[in-house]
């Protein structure tokens, strides 16, 4: 039975993952960044797995935290198979120049210093323990696509993938693998807060509702054995078909 540590997994694609790696079986601990969060999560997931999920709240921006979730999902089920940085947090839909130097500190503390502090803390823990597998999550900018009004978050999704495809280099001469999830566009409330009408008509064709794709991940999660893995819920011949069966399916994916 598979362990998985998911940091920011009280809602939205960190939730639906937790969820789908418990009805595959595994032993799962959650993260947020507040023990209400971990709490309410961790209520809904035990009516259905009450044995086999726990949580901690912790904040992955402190390296020192970040610890402190490894050992205590360590004790409460031994070894930890698989490591997933998903937590992140979303800009205001703001010019950069508008911002203010608080509201990038906080993103770069969270997309981007947070990914290194749980690849760091959970690849020398997986080092002493002989295995392991890290993923990262991938968002919009990591593959080099810009928009106005989303250059902090973008900047920080960019450098994630740039920092998790170098470490998977590094990673060769060991036994643990490092890879990358890219989700596409997710009905949540993270996708949400983009919403207007133009994004709307894009985001109905291109998005999905978190379950097939959380359900799609976890298998391929499960299943990998490579090193610098590279696992995509929105492929081009999906992004194709979809953009040409819009002329007589329409989707909604926020209903």
């Amino acid at each position: 039975m598979k362990h998985v540590v998911i940091t920011g997994s009280t809602r939205g694609i960190g939730y639906g993952l937790a969820r789908e790696f418990l009805r595959l079986g595994c032993r799962v601990t959650i993260n947020g960044q507040s023990q209400e969060s971990v709490d309410a999560a961790m209520q809904s997931l035990r009516i259905l797995y009450p044995d086999t999920v726990d949580g901690f709240a912790a904040a992955v921006g402190k390296r020192d935290e970040m610890e402190q979730l490894w050992k205590c999902a360590e004790e409460k089920f031994g070894t930890i198979d698989i490591w997933i940085n998903n937590a992140g947090i979303d800009q205001e839909r703001k010019y950069f120049w508008e911002l203010e130097e608080k509201a990038y500190d906080q993103i770069l503390d969270t997309n981007l210093k947070g990914v290194m502090n749980g690849c760091h803390v959970a690849f020398n823990h997986m080092l002493k323990q002989g295995s392991g597998q890290i993923f990262n999550m991938e968002g919009f900018g990591s593959n080099g696509m810009m928009r106005e009004k989303m250059t902090l978050y973008g900047t920080s999704k960019s450098a994630v993938s740039y920092f998790t495809r170098s470490l998977a280099i590094e990673a060769k001469q060991t036994t643990i693998k490092v890879g990358t999830l890219s989700p596409g566009m997710v009905a949540t409330d993270f996708l949400r807060k983009s919403l207007d009408e133009h994004n709307r008509k894009i985001f109905n064709i291109l998005g999905d509702k978190v379950e097939p794709v959380t359900k799609f991940l976890a298998q391929k999660v499960l299943g990998n054995q490579e090193n610098d893995a590279s696992i995509h819920w929105l492929t081009k011949p999906k992004v194709m078909w979809r953009f040409a069966s819009s002329m007589f399916k329409k989707r909604d994916i926020f209903n």
